[in-house]
């Protein structure tokens, strides 16, 4: 896996994280560059902790499922995608944003929320043989950008493009999804 396709797959991951720091921002009003800060390093902090421990756990398995490597990345990223698309769909109807609150509970939650799919991502770097250590801190060097400047726009612009960035974040892994398969296909 190149870089501009790891970077595509961290934008898409972090969009999530990306939507809620506006929404942060949203809830904030008046922001501090702390505050851009915190809500980077959480979400950009968890979003390569979960595709670390999601590789852990692919490299169990990924000798035995090598030759339907790209089909399993391809499912996966195709369903956190698609998942995201529809949580997108649905916020479209019901607008809600986190509270203001900073504090280590709400952000944690918040962390763990917003960085689960990338698990699922890190079990699919596993299956392809990604190397993991750059890989894991390009994700979580792009979410903590994504995400301080998502909370900066929040207090600037409010919650209008939420649902928007996360239906992008789903497409583009849905993309990534197809492009794996069918480069384990020979056809790209």
């Amino acid at each position: 896996m190149g870089l501009i396709e790891l970077f595509i797959i961290a934008v898409g991951l972090s969009m999530d994280a990306f939507a809620v720091s506006i929404c942060k921002g949203l809830s904030l009003g008046k922001i501090q560059l702390r505050h851009m800060c915190i809500a980077g390093l959480w979400f950009g902090g968890f979003q390569a902790l979960m595709p670390t421990i999601g590789y852990f756990f692919g490299s169990l398995f990924a000798n035995q499922v090598t030759r339907y490597a790209h089909w399993i990345a391809f499912i996966l990223l195709a369903f956190i995608g698609g998942n995201m698309i529809k949580e997108s769909v649905e916020k479209e109807e019901i607008t809600e944003c986190p509270d203001a609150a900073m504090g280590v509970k709400n952000m944690f939650l918040l962390a763990i929320a917003t960085s689960i799919d990338a698990m699922a991502v890190g079990v699919s770097f596993a299956f392809l043989k990604v190397d993991l250590v750059p890989a894991v801190l390009f994700i979580g060097g792009i979410t903590f950008v994504c995400s301080a400047i998502g909370v900066k726009i929040g207090s600037a612009f409010g919650s209008k493009y939420n649902a928007k960035a996360e239906f992008a974040g789903g497409l583009v892994l849905i993309i990534m999804g197809i492009k794996t398969l069918l480069d384990g296909l020979g056809i790209l």
